[in-house]
């Protein structure tokens, strides 16, 4: 059963509503956060996010990663261990139709083995919290993203960015902060640090 749902902000899908299923932890991006990550992707990438590939790699209520769908991404990878949540996610993608949405119920450290070479313009990160999973991650991120990518993260405490990531926009949201990196390759001349910051 789901308590509640959230809605896409931005896009075609905009206004739909995404069923958050009652699984512990799960802990959907707030509709500002998300609206401030998607103004600093155009900031960086232009409204056209039609050659994209995305990594959503703990989707939870799919939330980030319909964002990105609606904006016309050309590939949406959604990871979800809850089956519950995946099955609401499937649910969800073909009700609305989104053929570029392509769904993988297992756990993130399987899926990261399997995928291969397979690499990503955007990855999205918003893990389990007080399990470590960054640290896990950060060696293993870059066989998954492409030269000059970005990488979003959500997390506990603010997140200091390992070479080859650099911190290009920094926010938080009451207990949450939320960070967009980018990877190897990304453009000198936009390696700008900023912090709006969104308080609660």
């Amino acid at each position: 059963m789901s308590k509640h749902t959230i809605r896409i902000v931005g896009g075609d899908y905009r206004r739909t509503p995404i069923p958050v299923v009652a699984a512990a932890g799960l802990r959907p991006t707030p509709d500002r956060v998300r609206e401030t990550l998607y103004n600093w992707l155009q900031h960086f990438w232009g409204h056209d996010f039609s050659d994209k590939r995305v990594l959503d790699l703990f989707a939870g209520s799919g939330a980030l990663g319909f964002e990105a769908a609606s904006r016309g991404a050309a590939h949406v990878q959604m990871v979800e261990s809850n089956p519950e949540a995946a099955a609401a996610l499937r649910a969800l993608r073909n009700r609305l139709r989104a053929e570029h949405v392509r769904i993988h119920a297992g756990d993130a450290r399987t899926v990261i083995e399997r995928l291969g070479a397979a690499p990503f313009d955007l990855v999205l990160l918003d893990p389990p919290f007080g399990q470590d999973w960054l640290a896990w991650l950060w060696p293993r991120l870059p066989a998954l993203m492409n030269p000059g990518g970005l990488l979003y993260v959500e997390s506990e405490a603010a997140v200091e960015a390992p070479a080859p990531f650099e911190l290009l926009r920094q926010g938080r949201a009451g207990q949450v902060y939320f960070h967009l990196l980018g990877f190897s390759g990304f453009a000198a001349s936009q390696k700008t640090v900023n912090n709006p910051g969104i308080s609660k």
